[in-house]
């Protein structure tokens, strides 16, 4: 089973990296998206199992491309993760309609727009499609709002695609993963090195295990997910976060 074709968005840092080095280590091909040349070249680069394509999760064509370009190369598609992210510290206060639809385009609108490229391969493969949530898609938290309300319909996106999918034989999982060592503080996020210090040290303070993930303890979920040994599985949220979310 360890020959299938992945689509993985967000491919270039931390868990979407991580996954697509797990999926291409046993034997699977990835194709990799992402916006930026250089980090995407650098994935490619440390297995031959994985190619990349420069692409925009929110894009409608760029979606069409992606799918395109896995059936060019391989002939198949067997598992889409939904990885790539958005999001912001956005208070209240400070929302804007831009900021608020830049959120939504990346997390909400572009899964979904990924997931019908590809329906119709998956349904020929009996395929799975994995979506990348997180605790605060369950779990409140002041400034995130719309950062957490995306992750929350994202979640339900995967409990009503898993119904809808179910008689094609394509299940739907989410991964929600909690604070990880990935760089999202300074990248997406947009904190200075000082502020995403001082945030680390909060979440280290909340979280029950007592320290932040590491990108492989989430990848490893997304890997099992979209394989062989969750077959019987659909319409669920497995939360990978030190117990957070029940803190």
């Amino acid at each position: 089973m360890n020959d299938k074709v992945i689509i993985l968005t967000g491919g270039t840092s931390g868990i979407g990296r991580a996954a697509a080095l797990a999926f291409a280590r046993q034997g699977d091909k990835v194709l990799v998206t992402g916006r930026r040349p250089g980090p995407l070249e650098e994935t490619v680069a440390e297995h031959p199992n994985i190619a990349g394509l420069i692409a925009d999760a929110a894009s409608a064509d760029d979606a069409r491309r992606t799918v395109a370009k896995a059936i060019e190369a391989w002939g198949r598609l067997d598992a889409v993760i939904n990885n790539a992210g958005a999001g912001a510290i956005l208070p209240l206060e400070d929302a804007t309609a831009d900021r608020i639809a830049d959120i939504f385009a990346v997390n909400v609108v572009g899964p979904s727009l990924l997931a019908a490229a590809a329906l119709p391969h998956l349904r020929a493969t009996r395929g799975a499609i994995v979506n990348v949530s997180s605790t605060y898609g369950h779990k409140p938290a002041a400034g995130l709002s719309h950062y957490a309300a995306s992750k929350a319909a994202l979640e339900h996106l995967t409990r009503c695609w898993a119904l809808e999918l179910a008689p094609l034989g394509v299940r739907v999982n989410a991964v929600a993963a909690g604070p990880t060592e990935s760089g999202a503080l300074t990248g997406m996020m947009g904190l200075s090195d000082e502020q995403a210090a001082a945030v680390k040290e909060q979440e280290r303070a909340r979280i029950p295990l007592g320290r932040r993930g590491l990108p492989d303890e989430v990848a490893g979920w997304i890997v099992r997910l979209a394989g062989p040994a969750t077959q019987w599985m659909t319409g669920q949220i497995m939360t990978v976060d030190g117990g957070l979310e029940l803190a």
